[in-house]
């Protein structure tokens, strides 16, 4: 187990799962403990660990939201969407960056705390989970935290410069997810050149 964490990257982050081919949880666990004494693992919360990483001016840095909820969806073998304000700051609408990150998921409604981190997976429905991992999953989930009155043309126009063509294209596919308010702004998203 030992060999598996040092050939990690520092910043990723494990579950004792991630180790279930090895051996049996008790040995897993004990052998966890062991790596966090001898400080190669950083134990963030029951269940949850990572390779520490250092910055020289910042110094011990925590790891990623995207670190901890991949290690997380990957033990539980979840679909999740960033929702809210987490879902407008990822694509550049909001300055503002949550204290809370909230994901929508199709497994159980939970919040894990990973540090100073807060990360709360909220159960929703099939059809809320149905562009779950696509750009589409989180444009709609993006428009919906900042409402109608806060799409404005600038901000469509920054989407539309900072997006791929061909991912632009693919949101015209799941636009029946969209409320119908939403979908003339998607529309504009998708738009392509003249």
């Amino acid at each position: 187990m030992a060999c598996v964490v040092q050939q990690s990257s520092p910043g990723t982050v494990f579950t004792p799962d991630a180790f279930a081919l090895l051996g049996s949880r008790a040995a897993i666990d004990k052998a966890l403990q062991r790596l966090v004494a001898r400080g190669m693992l950083r134990r963030l919360s029951r269940g949850l660990y990572d390779k520490p990483r250092n910055d020289e001016l910042l110094g011990l840095l925590w790891p990623s939201v995207d670190a901890v909820v991949q290690a997380l969806a990957g033990k539980d073998k979840l679909r999740t969407q960033p929702a809210g304000v987490y879902a407008a700051n990822m694509l550049g609408l909001s300055e503002q960056v949550p204290a809370k990150v909230v994901l929508l998921t199709d497994g159980i409604s939970r919040t894990v705390k990973a540090g100073p981190m807060q990360i709360s997976f909220k159960r929703t429905t099939p059809r809320q989970m149905a562009a779950a991992g696509r750009l589409s999953g989180l444009l709609i989930q993006a428009f919906k935290s900042l409402g109608a009155p806060h799409m404005t043309p600038a901000r469509i126009e920054r989407l539309r410069q900072q997006l791929p063509a061909a991912q632009r294209a693919q949101v015209l596919e799941d636009i029946a997810l969209a409320p119908a308010w939403m979908r003339p702004f998607l529309r504009e998203v998708a738009r392509q050149e003249p």
